[in-house]
């Protein structure tokens, strides 16, 4: 059977393409020379069925680092019929060099230039046809994330070994084959640096930045949200009287309170998602956010992190699984382990919606941002604290190497571009749960153990003892449980769960709990146990039920823990 080694540098997907095509049946298998876990997956390429390693993510073939020190062995000691070396197409003129340098030494090579969809957002224009010619060596422009531009698996196309170098590729040969948008000259990068990673007021800005960003998405969302609101409210009233007139109270209430009502009130916060993202993806395209990783990785590593673990906590602000499956970058077990057991108290989109949804409920807009900031100032705190408390000492010391982008400013293009692959990307994952699980919830409420007593009823007052102190009534405990399932579906069980009445979920919820029982909930639902596809990830990536054990019971005791300390304090001061 032939063998193709998987060679990139650390950030380039090289692990989400293996991902994506192992799916759950990669292996850890054992190699001449290795010491460590290399994955391996047999599937079909090409047409006949091969083996694909994963091997670790290298900087160089200079000898220095574990890493760089395993592929050599490995590529000393096994036999490889095929390279495939994936590069990060955002950063191609430094990947390609080391891709250059693997065939001026006789290897076999197919080069994949991943997150091509990102390297077109950014402006940078790659001429794949005359770099191939170049190279004398196949040239694949792919986007692993959604995989695309996986055409050429299906296909053979021979590869040629070349030797000699003679035909390595210089650095200096990079602006005949590609181009990059306009940056700032190196004088305004000083003096913005100066600014931005100032030693004492660096960070200060940075969280004075994200106060700015959640002020912004709250005072343009909001207004979006109510027109929103208004038009699903307006055909509700169409589709719920039409209903009523055709098919039995039962079967109506099942399509309007179960499905209409669940699924409408959660795209209202699309608009707030698109917007979010499209002011994240300014600042990512921007190249601040490097300058933030760089900024707290001191700080990370007094908590047994670093600046990596940053960067992907970040990550999780906008979905918690893909930053999980970005830990299998880091080289130390320990400190891949403990980014796995803090990204999850990362506040992702999906619970911004829910913090939205209550802020706008209870909270007047002038401080409305400020509820927001501090929703994730929480989840920030409890993210150094966790990382504390597990914080395990590291015996080895391993460089870690961020990447400067040089400033530009983003197009409009480039933010919409980013902000719809995001957007998409929420919805997908989002519509896997949403419909399944308030239909679920409908059931719930609709099914009856007596005259008056519902499973929704039974199962709220059978857990109200344990939430009753931290200001979590019945009717709250039931969308929180779907919660754990996916908080996409928290607002669109609440919407279930209170239907069947004339007035709106706001005006429900606004009457039914006060300000500091939504605050308790808020911070219960930010803290509290991941969802299943998180979960998911973690088990995976880490191999350990101990790790995943962990993640759910120490979420689930600080969530009451934090919520209890909040309502409670919020009742003896209010």
């Amino acid at each position: 059977m032939k063998k193709i080694a998987l060679i990139g540098m650390p950030n380039s997907g090289k692990s989400t393409f293996f991902n994506s095509i192992s799916g759950a049946s990669a292996r850890i298998a054992n190699w001449s020379g290795v010491t460590v876990d290399i994955e391996s997956v047999r599937t079909l390429i090409f047409g006949e069925m091969v083996e694909l390693i994963d091997l670790p993510g290298i900087y160089s073939l200079q000898s220095g680092s574990d890493d760089e020190v395993v592929v050599h062995k490995f590529l000393k000691n096994n036999q490889i019929d095929e390279i495939f070396f994936i590069l990060n197409s955002t950063q191609i003129d430094r990947q390609i060099l080391l891709a250059s340098e693997l065939l001026s030494m006789g290897y076999t090579l197919r080069i994949l230039c991943n997150m091509n969809d990102e390297a077109k957002k950014s402006g940078i224009q790659i001429q794949y046809d005359k770099l191939q010619k170049r190279l004398q060596t196949p040239i694949h422009p792919i986007s692993a994330k959604f995989k695309e531009g996986y055409e050429f698996l299906s296909k053979r196309q021979e590869v040629k070994k070349i030797n000699g170098n003679s035909k390595k590729f210089v650095e200096s040969e990079i602006k005949n084959y590609i181009s990059f948008p306009k940056t700032l000259d190196s004088s305004v990068t000083e003096k913005l640096d100066r600014f931005f990673l100032h030693p004492y007021f660096g960070l200060p800005i940075f969280f004075i930045t994200l106060f700015f960003l959640f002020q912004i998405i709250y005072g343009v969302a909001e207004p979006i949200q109510d027109f929103l609101g208004g038009v699903f409210d307006y055909f509700g009233g169409l589709l719920q009287s039409n209903l009523a007139l055709w098919l039995p109270n039962l079967l109506s209430s099942f399509i309007y309170d179960g499905m209409y009502l669940g699924i409408t009130t959660v795209l209202t916060f699309v608009p707030v998602i698109i917007i979010f993202f499209l002011i994240m993806s300014f600042i990512e395209n921007s190249g601040y956010l490097s300058r933030a990783a760089f900024l707290v990785d001191r700080m990370m590593e007094k908590i047994g992190l670093d600046g990596r673990s940053f960067v992907l906590i970040l990550f999780g602000f906008g979905c918690n699984v893909p930053a999980l499956m970005g830990t299998k970058i880091m080289r130390s077990k320990s400190i891949r382990y403990l980014s796995m057991l803090i990204i999850p108290f990362s506040l992702c989109s999906a619970r911004l919606q829910v913090f939205l949804f209550f802020t706008a409920i209870f909270f007047e807009p002038k401080i409305g941002g400020l509820v927001l900031f501090s929703m994730y100032m929480i989840s920030f705190l409890l993210i150094v604290f966790t990382a504390i408390i597990f914080k395990k000492d590291q015996s080895e010391e391993e460089s870690v190497l961020i990447e400067m982008p040089a400033y530009q400013l983003p197009t409009l293009r480039q933010n919409i571009l980013t902000a719809t692959h995001e957007v998409k990307h929420f919805l997908a994952r989002a519509s896997k749960f949403i419909l399944g699980g308030v239909i679920i919830v409908w059931f719930l409420t609709n099914t009856y153990l007596s005259s008056d007593l519902s499973v929704a009823d039974f199962i709220g007052n059978t857990l109200n003892p344990i939430f009753d102190p931290i200001g979590i009534n019945d009717k709250l405990i039931i969308a929180l449980i779907f919660g754990f399932i996916a908080k996409e579906i928290v607002i669109g069980a609440l919407a279930v769960i209170f239907s069947g009445n004339d007035n709106t979920l706001p005006e429900l919820l606004f009457n039914y709990i006060t300000w500091q029982q939504a605050i308790s909930f808020m911070i219960f639902t930010l803290i509290y146990t991941p969802c299943l596809s998180t979960i998911a990830v973690i088990k995976n990536q880490s191999k350990s039920n101990k790790l995943v054990l962990t993640s759910l019971v120490w979420s689930l005791v600080l969530a009451w823990l934090i919520s209890f300390a909040a309502y409670q304090s919020l009742l003896f001061l209010y």
